[in-house]
């Protein structure tokens, strides 16, 4: 067996270009010990959300890239392609981007939380629609944020 032992960080690098070139975005990528295997699981995204066409065409060129390259090493694994998660906390302009309309609970570095509907979003900053009055919210001072599961969600006209 190879004393090779693959990290994320290296896995992360090799991915981001092959993974670009099918217009998705590397959200996560993750490798956990589960027996004598290992599990690889990788999350993408892209604007208007994944399908499993996209899914289906990344884990080919996931699969394609770890093998010619010979990331993995010698120890057997599984690969997992997903797409990202409402779970997920929302870290980059991006996902605020993807997630307009969408309610969110913000936990702020000063101790506070804000609770508010995404109305719109730049590179520094969101604006929350909260009980109607609009909230902006810079990144910086933003410790967590996640989309709130909604069940019966307003529907938005322009979203």
């Amino acid at each position: 067996m190879s004393p090779f032992t693959p990290d994320s960080s290296r896995i992360t690098d090799a991915l981001r270009d092959p993974l670009s070139a099918l217009g998705l975005d590397l959200e996560a990528v993750e490798l956990t010990p589960a027996g004598k295997r290992r599990v690889l699981r990788v999350a993408v995204d892209k604007d208007g959300g994944v399908t499993l066409d996209d899914i289906a065409e990344a884990t080919r060129a996931v699969s394609t890239h770890l093998d010619d390259a010979d990331l993995m090493g010698e120890q057997a694994y599984t690969l997992e392609v997903t797409s990202r998660g409402v779970d997920r906390p929302l870290t980059e302009p991006r996902h605020w981007r993807r997630n307009r309309t969408r309610l969110v609970r913000v936990a702020l570095h000063d101790g506070g939380q804000v609770t508010g509907r995404i109305a719109d979003s730049d590179d520094s900053g969101v604006t929350l629609d909260v009980s109607g009055a609009a909230q902006r919210v810079e990144y910086d001072a933003v410790s967590k944020a996640l989309v709130q599961i909604e069940f019966n969600r307003p529907t938005h006209e322009g979203a």
